[in-house]
């Protein structure tokens, strides 16, 4: 695939390079285009950068690996070129006390769908830090971790299936862009188990011959 993904922080860094180790074309788009093109050269694999339009004119998937309150905003500014592509949100908006800065209204993701009504947004890759997605592979108790992706349109989400695999994990069906909200409110939760409590989260859950009881 052609891969344009805008920003050039920690998530950017970590899934664009196991794309292009996968064999994608990747091209970086970001407000400082030198540290665009620093990135591209430490990820190799023939990624190229260039600004946010030109990542943006590129792909045929978009990453938007942007903070949340930055992200509608810089998506608005490309949303002509965003027209029938698939965009991808790894956003959390986890603000102070671990809690949800969208509070009651749109998920970050469907933010980004208003800022660019003509794309066919996505929701994954949110519950993990990034040091997760630079393991080769993602795999835990001989088990390759789970992504929940959340959308409205199949082939955008056939094509982000693709993706989770080729960064070794296994992509789960997690509905509609509406249930995106869900997703961001599990990370708002599991951060603040994490690092605010220092539990284990993967003891939450039973296993998947008891959860119904």
């Amino acid at each position: 695939m052609r891969i344009g993904v805008l920003g050039t922080g920690n998530m950017a860094d970590a899934l664009a390079t196991q794309w292009a180790r996968a064999g994608h074309e990747v091209t970086l788009g970001g407000r400082d285009p030198v540290k665009a093109r620093r990135l591209a050269e430490r990820i190799g694999g023939g990624a190229q950068a260039g600004g946010l339009r030109g990542a943006a004119q590129f792909g045929d998937v978009w990453l938007a690996a942007l903070p949340f309150g930055a992200g509608a905003e810089v998506v608005r500014t490309v949303r002509a070129e965003l027209a029938g592509k698939v965009l991808v949100d790894c956003s959390n908006p986890v603000g102070p006390g671990f809690r949800l800065r969208t509070e009651r209204g749109p998920s970050a993701a469907q933010l980004l769908a208003e800022a660019a009504p003509g794309a066919r947004v996505v929701k994954a890759f949110n519950l993990c830090h990034e040091d997760v997605w630079r393991m080769r592979p993602p795999v835990f108790d001989g088990r390759p971790l789970a992504v929940p992706v959340c959308g409205d349109d199949e082939e955008a989400l056939t094509s982000v299936r693709a993706l989770v695999r080729d960064v070794g994990c296994a992509p789960v069906a997690g509905g509609g862009l509406e249930r995106a909200g869900l997703l961001e409110a599990a990370a708002a939760l599991f951060i603040g188990l994490w690092v605010g409590e220092g539990a284990d989260v993967q003891a939450i859950a039973p296993p998947l011959a008891y959860a119904a009881g």
